[in-house]
């Protein structure tokens, strides 16, 4: 675990970006495609954590970029070679362009500067996408990355970033997976080997000692 200092510098406002990850209606909302996902969102925390660390990158000057999966209602150019895509297209509620289904779920607050990346296939928000230019273009060099889920889009966010030379920190309880009790084996066996783990409290902490140490 990373020592304050070491932290803060790593959270540097001015080349720090908030990543988050498929926290849409359609998948944490009260009438998600997928309950259970949504269950463990919602009631171990995970998802009113990912809002306090919006909250605090708005406050702090850090770019927020929310990742959002979506699907046209022809299905065009969306993924069907694995059992994951086939079993979307079965689901009650499908993630549909322009629906509330692919809308920002509450209480995650979405502000004017936030750019929302919209992706049609694929597992990861990254790659395919959108962001690797746009963190680019940003001057990120550390990326925080919260959301759903842990079992793909989460773990497929982390190893893109790393692979494409971004510092990568996770808040270990703004994350959510199922069944509930992988996640931290995951977290743990996995992306502890390429990230920074921490809590959503120590990101906080860290985002308001570099705010403080920022020159003026």
């Amino acid at each position: 675990m990373p020592q304050h200092a070491e932290l803060s510098e790593l959270l540097d406002p001015a080349t720090t970006v908030l990543l988050t990850v498929e926290c849409q209606n359609g998948v944490v909302g009260p009438d998600s495609a997928l309950p259970e996902l949504a269950d463990a969102a919602r009631g171990s925390g995970a998802l009113a954590r990912v809002a306090r660390l919006v909250d605090a990158a708005h406050a702090s000057g850090v770019q927020v970029i929310h990742a959002v999966a979506e699907r046209r209602p022809d299905g065009r150019g969306a993924n069907r070679n694995a059992r994951l895509f086939r079993a979307a297209e079965r689901l009650p509620v499908r993630q549909l362009s322009g629906t509330d289904a692919v809308r920002v779920a509450a209480p995650i607050e979405v502000a004017d500067e936030d750019l929302v990346v919209r992706r049609l296939h694929g597992l990861s928000p990254i790659q395919g996408t959108d962001v690797d230019a746009l963190l680019r273009n940003l001057g990120c060099r550390t990326l925080v990355v919260a959301g759903v889920s842990a079992n793909v889009a989460v773990p497929n966010a982390v190893l893109d970033a790393v692979n494409r030379g971004y510092v990568v920190v996770v808040p270990r309880d703004a994350i959510a997976g199922v069944p509930p009790e992988y996640t931290p084996a995951m977290i743990a066996h996995t992306l502890a080997l390429v990230a920074t783990v921490v809590t959503t409290d120590e990101v906080l902490d860290g985002l308001a000692r570099a705010a403080r140490v920022r020159p003026a």
